[in-house]
């Protein structure tokens, strides 16, 4: 299965969601999911971010590629993580998360889903 997940930064800070659905239910992550059918993973990735944030960005670049098999307990999915631009909006909570929060780096949550934290890592060494 073929995902992707966004780092939209704001002032350095990284944007994060508070799932409201299994799996990691009530844990921290990126926004992002699943590739749909014709689309490219950079307008998946907008995708996204707009129905998960409200936002509305554009794809910078590609942070890496991230394969392990246990990364998603749903099954071996490969996500794509884009660093995105905000083009325009504000972050809102949409119905995926119970809440929506701008972190440091270095002040991250405990809870993070899935390989979320190693990917805001990754990122961090390329901006």
């Amino acid at each position: 299965m073929l995902t992707v997940d966004g780092i939209v930064l704001r002032k350095g800070k990284v944007l994060l969601i508070k799932r409201s659905t299994p799996p990691y239910k009530g844990h921290w992550a990126l926004p992002g999911g699943f590739v749909e059918h014709g689309e490219t993973v950079e307008e998946a990735v907008a995708r996204e971010i707009k129905e998960e944030t409200d936002l509305t960005c554009e794809p910078l670049g590609l942070v890496g590629v991230y394969s392990d098999p246990k990364r998603d307990p749903r099954g071996h999915t490969i996500t794509l993580a884009y660093i995105l631009k905000i083009i325009r909006g504000e972050a809102k909570k949409m119905a995926e998360a119970t809440e929506i929060k701008y972190f440091d780096f270095g002040d991250l949550p405990e809870k993070i889903a899935f390989d979320h934290e190693k990917i805001i890592c990754d990122a961090r060494k390329v901006l």
